[in-house]
């Protein structure tokens, strides 16, 4: 992750970062963020993996997967002030199980590249056999050619690299969904 990602998951968190540096010794980053009732947050993980959280109401639906929950939150709240419909999934696999309810409209994926499990490219591969046309929008703290091969099989894909800012979510997602005539 890069320090920019991590300064944005910290700030979200309501916690500090802190840099102490010195020459020929190198840079320390202390990292405070508020405690979590660790039953509390399995509980919260659980429900994210089984049930998709509730939509709000939009004319486009996303499903955005991914498994860090500060960047899955973030990614959320800026396409809901949008407008848009989003689902959220904490996994591959917890998207998959939404996509088996075939009345569900999607429009895009919104996803992360790298994840336990099955990773962005694998998953919506799958996806993609029942739902032909949906469209991509892939992220990651990677490089893009650091899976290019897989991005350019899957037609219609985007890649946005993070960090990313809440317009440059909304922007990549809106090209997709509505592209520019």
């Amino acid at each position: 992750m890069g320090l920019s990602t991590v300064y944005g998951i910290v700030k979200q968190s309501n916690g500090f970062i802190f840099a102490e540096s010195e020459i020929g010794k190198g840079t320390v980053f202390d990292v405070l963020i508020p405690a979590v009732d660790r039953r509390a947050k399995q509980k919260e993980q659980k429900l994210i993996a089984e049930v998709v959280s509730q939509p709000t109401q939009g004319e486009q639906v996303v499903l955005l997967v991914e498994d860090e929950a500060p960047v899955r939150a973030f990614a959320s709240r800026a396409l809901r002030i949008k407008g848009l419909t989003v689902y959220e999934a904490d996994c591959a696999e917890a998207a998959l199980k939404i996509l088996e309810d075939k009345s569900l409209k999607i429009d895009v994926f919104v996803t992360d590249v790298v994840m336990p499990g099955l990773d962005g490219p694998t998953w919506v591969r799958l996806a993609l056999m029942d739902r032909p046309g949906t469209r991509v929008v892939f992220v990651s703290g990677y490089a893009e050619d650091a899976f290019d091969k897989q991005q350019s099989e899957i037609e219609g894909s985007v890649f946005l690299p993070k960090p990313f800012s809440l317009n440059d979510l909304t922007q990549a997602v809106l090209d997709v969904v509505v592209p520019a005539s």
